[in-house]
């Protein structure tokens, strides 16, 4: 399942869709130039059902079959580069770690926003946002797996969801504020494949860690499969919210076993609390509300895509083990990547979590014998 070869890529490429003759949709992506937009672009531009491709980016990518235009997507201007699409598929999202919070959203929503009026502006009728199951909220009373159709719990306390919330929001009523808009959002699990999530390096800890008492069930999404779905929703093939991951999920025994990374597990209220503390001060990217999505439940059930025949490629154990191919080398503890020495240092407690978390554990017993 690796990227095709170079020169067979080119050689897709030079066979243009258009030169085809072909009589699908032109398609517009927004995001085009990195990340799951620019392996969209290559998809579409290489498929038999895809007239045209339009690429939208603040820089060029390197999908040569395309039509590129360069600029911001919050640059109203961006109305008369989507004009003759027939499809929108909005990609351009900020939800790096290290961006800072503010800048992120304003980017995120405010991208949204313009992507939206200025598909209806061009009188195109279809558009393909992306957010997460992560939308659904990780609960321990959630069912197993959720449906497509289950409320949306989720809070703004974890990294980028409350952007994800709002696109969500900004799907709703995009219908009513454009009649004849038909709003797609697709919803990936834990998405794996050259991808850096608080998730993500969850898995380049030297310990997992696991809060006490928890119920934690993992999903996957390798960028492929989202890819293949996403462009089922282009070509009209299923519509409405979808989610998109793999067949079932694996226990956190499972996982335990198949990584072959032990567990370090700690009271709820030590490791939320050191989470927050760490966060706060600035020591690592992640705030406390990541956590909960290692701690309870946000599996689903994935019916729709299902439904109109779509299946994912990989499983979840073959996911799991791309993902630990990838971050092998890494070194990350609460969220924070570390250089080679700080890892070997903080190695044997296995996280930061963990360390400050012990400590407050060994502190509080001191004073207790004191007090004694």
């Amino acid at each position: 399942m690796s990227s095709p070869d170079p020169q067979v890529r080119a050689a897709r490429n030079r066979s243009t869709p258009s030169a085809r003759g072909v009589r699908g949709p032109v398609v517009a992506v927004t995001g085009a130039a990195s990340g799951v937009g620019a392996l969209l672009t290559e998809r579409l531009a290489a498929s038999d059902e895809v007239k045209k491709v339009i690429a939208i980016d603040e820089r060029r990518g390197e999908c040569d079959a395309a039509q590129w235009h360069i600029l911001d997507v919050r640059d109203p201007a961006i109305a008369e580069k989507l004009r003759g699409a027939d499809v929108v598929v909005h990609l351009a999202l900020d939800l790096d770690l290290e961006t800072d919070a503010a800048a992120r959203t304003a980017y995120n929503v405010r991208g949204t926003q313009t992507v939206l009026t200025a598909t209806a502006a061009a009188g195109i009728h279809r558009v393909v946002l992306c957010t997460s199951t992560m939308v659904y909220g990780a609960l321990p009373d959630n069912e197993l797996p959720l449906s497509e159709d289950a409320e949306l719990r989720a809070t703004a306390e974890a990294t980028g969801v409350g952007d994800l919330l709002e696109i969500e929001r900004l799907a709703r009523r995009a219908p009513r504020a454009h009649p004849g808009l038909n709003v797609t959002v697709v919803r990936p699990a834990v998405l794996v494949g050259g991808t850096d999530t608080a998730l993500t390096r969850y898995f380049e800890s030297p310990r997992l860690l696991v809060v006490a008492g928890s119920r934690p069930a993992w999903q996957f999404c390798h960028v492929e499969d989202l890819c293949s779905a996403m462009e089922y929703a282009v070509l009209e093939k299923v519509d409405g919210e979808l989610a998109v991951g793999c067949d079932g999920w694996l226990e956190q025994e499972e996982v335990e076993e198949l990584s072959g990374i032990r567990r370090m597990e700690l009271p709820s209220a030590v490791a939320l609390g050191a989470a927050a503390r760490l966060h706060r001060i600035g020591l690592t990217p992640s705030p406390a509300g990541d956590l909960a999505y290692t701690m309870h439940p946000w599996v689903v059930s994935g019916s729709r895509l299902h439904d109109a025949g779509w299946r994912p490629r990989w499983t979840n154990e073959e996911v799991l083990a791309e993902l630990l191919e990838e971050v092998s080398g890494r070194h990350t503890v609460a969220g924070r990547r570390l250089g080679r020495k700080d890892a070997t240092a903080a190695g044997a407690a296995g996280a930061t979590v963990a360390l400050l978390g012990a400590a407050a554990v060994v502190r509080r017993a001191r004073k207790a014998r004191r007090r004694i």
